[in-house]
């Protein structure tokens, strides 16, 4: 019998969450209802597991064009939220969070890089841009420490920004703070991957072909090829699914072959530009790099290969700019606005820009069916920044989001005003427990946030 049909349809004895191999290729299928993921009983309800991640925006908000007004479900979309009104129902606005520990407490300078730091730990960093960080372990690391080992990667870290753990960043702070969200323990940071390709290949275990030169060409067709086979392999158990099964398959497929259409031709962009150097998988679009890292980020949730991840998509203290949007200053500077009425003008616009972004990626999750709900049902999806208004550089009434429903103990649609002062780990505390992680404390915490 052919090797990969051995693997995968072995006495029909399909896994809830089935995956198939080949040659080093591991292919994790969604969750299918006809093998697994419905109730055994009539009575039972089908279990599905509840996804989080975490995503941060840089150097503040223009306040004004951001904060919505009112509470409860007859709250009043800002201008810059009205960016995601089609998704109002799927998230709620979450006022008046803190990060204490990213202010300055005798430290001076460095709010970028304390903003960064704090945001999943809630602990401070020591001050120093040498090889002695401390800081401490990131909400994601204590949900992945206890449900982890449930899925193939226990946790997946992505950035546009790339990798750094050392040298000197913000006013005596290490890079390391300023480009790592998520922290293993005190010392140790887990370096997100920027390059689609190796996000790509480290889910689907492909090995790595990013190189150049003709043995990596060899690598890479090899690797098509192998991923053809399987999924070719896969498509036979279309025939021992029921109709919706099969629906879900094929939007599975075709989402595996466009992330890596999109990935070949950024690959194919940056083999033709020979003065620039661009990373090869990276797109030239800082739109379409965001979006291609959100499409592996919603494969990644649907096959359940991971149920956490991060996603910086810009550091603190970013300088990009966005000609895009007609906005040519760098961000960073343009967030020194001293109430200057062109520049929060232009903060608005990328505000905005950072908003579509996740509307994107809301639409994604919401297009995944997974029995009578979708992914993002079953999701608990934070976004937002460490600073308020990049002028004042202040760490409170944070611009935070909540999208989903966290497999209905959620109720999005609504905005939460909470006392000024209350610390952002205690969230995260409420949120743990909807993992099934139950945990005393994650940082400065000093209670569970009653959220629902």
């Amino acid at each position: 019998m052919n090797e990969f049909r051995e693997t995968s349809l072995a006495a029909h004895s399909l896994s809830r969450r089935q995956v198939l191999r080949g040659l080093g290729s591991m292919i994790s299928l969604p969750l299918l209802e006809s093998f697994g993921a419905r109730a055994f009983a009539a009575t039972k309800p089908a279990t599905k597991p509840i996804r989080a991640a975490w995503m941060y925006i840089p150097n503040g908000v223009n306040v004004e064009q951001w904060m919505p007004t009112g509470e409860g479900a007859n709250y009043v979309l800002s201008p810059s939220l009205k960016q995601i009104e089609q998704h109002r129902n799927d998230f709620m606005v979450v006022s008046g969070l803190m990060q204490d520990f990213a202010r300055s407490h005798g430290n001076g300078g460095g709010d970028h890089a304390r903003a960064t730091a704090t945001f999943l730990t809630g602990c401070m960093p020591k001050k120093t841009a040498g090889a002695d960080i401390h800081l401490g372990i990131s909400v994601d690391q204590i949900a992945a420490q206890k449900i982890g080992h449930l899925t193939r990667l226990p946790s997946l870290e992505l950035s546009t920004d790339g990798q750094r753990s050392s040298g000197k960043c913000d006013s005596g702070y290490s890079c390391a703070y300023q480009f790592n969200l998520a922290w293993k323990n005190e010392t140790m940071p887990m370096a997100p991957e920027m390059d689609p390709r190796l996000v790509f290949e480290r889910m689907f275990g492909l090995g790595a072909t990013a190189g150049k030169g003709p043995e990596a060409a060899r690598a890479k067709r090899m690797q098509k090829s192998i991923l053809d086979t399987v999924l070719d392999e896969a498509k036979s158990l279309q025939g021992k699914v029921d109709a919706g099964d099969r629906r879900k398959l094929d939007e599975y497929f075709s989402s595996v072959r466009d992330i890596e259409l999109r990935i070949e031709r950024a690959e194919k962009f940056s083999a033709q530009m020979p003065d620039v150097k661009i990373p090869e998988g990276i797109p030239d679009s800082y739109e379409e790099h965001i979006r291609t890292m959100f499409d592996l980020m919603v494969l990644a949730f649907q096959t359940d290969t991971t149920r956490l991840s991060t996603f910086m998509l810009a550091h603190d203290g970013s300088n990009r700019s966005f000609p895009e949007l007609g906005v040519p200053d760098a961000h960073h500077s343009l967030s020194h606005h001293q109430s200057d009425p062109q520049k929060l003008a232009k903060i608005a616009k990328i505000d905005q820009f950072y908003l579509r972004q996740f509307g994107y990626f809301l639409d994604k999750m919401k297009s995944v069916k997974e029995g009578d709900s979708t992914l993002l049902d079953n999701s608990m999806i934070v976004f937002g920044g460490g600073i308020g208004d990049g002028n004042r550089h202040n760490h409170d009434n944070l611009p935070i989001l909540l999208a989903g429903r966290a497999g209905g103990t959620l109720t999005p649609g609504k905005r939460m005003v909470l006392p000024g002062e209350t610390p952002m780990t205690n969230l995260y505390l409420s949120l743990l427990d909807r993992l099934g992680v139950p945990a005393e404390k994650v940082g400065d915490s000093t209670g569970k946030l009653e959220v629902s």
